[in-house]
């Protein structure tokens, strides 16, 4: 099966010349960008087309079409990040808690599409967009604290602060690992799950398989996001 980045997954992307010794994960992220620019190009293109409707954009479509989708995603994961960040952080960081979910969510339904390979079953994918969340939310408590930010790295006890940046240390480089590891993980098996049973009964199994798949995808984007909202919150808060 080819979702599951088998050799066909490789042939079909890697056969246009000279493309053939790029990196599958690369090929397949680079795709899900290029999709994503374009699914914004003309969702822009809609809103502005609303905008000048009668209703000025605000009465929503009776049937469910391209712009309802991603208003009910932008609307649900807007309220999950004012629950987890609040109001006002909720409006500086959610443009950039979406991107990741629907990149992540795009790059795991890559790998279900046959002759395709999914990037998040690469690990170097996987650990660089860890690494990403890693150094954006110590950015951002820094931004909050400045240098007061590495007590929280010391503890609330003076005496007991070698053994607490020990553990705060480690407790803060495993987080990419576990974000990244998970998510490979989790994707790779998924993958490998489908490309298994689609072998044994390649007609009718795999669509139940796909349909798990793509709710797998789901829940690792949203965990995801979810993880690093939470880091995020903790390295804004105030309460340190």
């Amino acid at each position: 099966m080819a979702a599951a980045g088998g050799h066909s997954a490789n042939y079909f992307l890697q056969s246009v010349p000279g493309l053939e010794q790029v990196p599958i994960h690369v090929l397949s992220s680079t795709v899900v960008a290029l999709l994503l620019i374009v699914t914004t190009f003309v969702a822009r293109l809609q809103l502005t087309s609303s905008m000048k409707s009668p209703g000025g954009g605000i009465i929503p479509d009776e049937k469910l079409t391209y712009r309802n989708f991603f208003e009910i995603l932008a609307e649900k994961l807007y309220g999950m990040t004012q629950m987890v960040l609040g109001h006002h952080e909720a409006l500086i960081y959610f443009p950039l808690l979406a991107t990741i979910f629907v990149y992540i969510f795009f790059c795991n339904l890559m790998g279900l599409i046959p002759g395709f390979g999914g990037s998040t079953d690469n690990i170097n994918q996987t650990l660089a967009m860890g690494l990403f969340a890693f150094i954006f939310y110590n950015l951002v408590g820094f931004k909050a604290h400045g240098a007061a930010y590495l007590k929280h790295f010391l503890g609330p006890v003076l005496w007991l602060a070698p053994l607490m940046l020990i553990i705060e240390l480690a407790s803060h480089i495993f987080r990419p690992l576990s974000l990244g590891i998970r998510l490979r993980a989790n994707m790779t098996a998924d993958h490998a799950v489908l490309a298994s049973f689609s072998d044994l009964a390649p007609i009718f199994i795999p669509v139940i398989f796909m349909g798990l798949g793509v709710f797998v995808s789901f829940m690792q984007a949203f965990v995801f996001t979810l993880m690093t909202m939470v880091y995020i919150s903790l390295s804004a808060s105030h309460d340190h």
